[in-house]
């Protein structure tokens, strides 16, 4: 039998490398510049605003950025866990802001990147488009407790449910 695809391990062979094989190919799908491409949209008449969380945010946010077309306005803000900002994609420039927070239990600065990107979708218009990225982790790393509340309340909450 031949592979479809070059390099391909086959079943019959040992069963480690197949199996490493098809996480390799798994997780090679799941990046986020071979899956997004045809789901967004053509550029709005207005501005393109990318507001997200999540611990994919920057590979999300670097994948937008890489398929959005250069004369296209896009600006936006995403937060990802510490430490999970992918390396920037070679000559694709920045566009979209890409800070870090704290994953699984908030902090200070997910409460300011929740604050800055509410302030980002004020004053949007119906040429405008905004585009969410949101992945696993957003919850916490998007934190903005509910008014009377405070971030302590809200880390002690994720503590306590870890």
């Amino acid at each position: 039998m031949t592979p479809a695809h070059p390099g391909a391990i086959l079943p019959g062979d040992s069963p480690r490398a197949f199996l490493e094989h098809l996480y390799r190919v798994a997780v090679e799908r799941a990046q986020p510049i071979r899956s997004m491409a045809r789901y967004l949209p053509a550029p709005p008449r207005g501005r393109t605003v990318v507001l997200g969380a999540g611990k994919a945010g920057g590979a999300m946010a670097h994948a937008v950025e890489q398929l959005w077309p250069a004369h296209a306005p896009l600006e936006g803000l995403v937060v990802t866990r510490y430490g999970h900002t992918p390396p920037r994609p070679t000559g694709v420039p920045q566009r979209i802001e890409v800070v870090e927070a704290s994953h699984p239990v908030p902090d200070e600065a997910g409460l300011r990147a929740a604050q800055r990107i509410l302030a980002k979708a004020h004053g949007l218009t119906a040429d405008d488009l905004v585009l969410c990225l949101i992945s696993g982790g957003g919850s916490a790393l998007l934190t903005l407790p509910a008014e009377g509340l405070g971030l302590s309340e809200k880390q002690r909450i994720n503590r306590h449910h870890r």
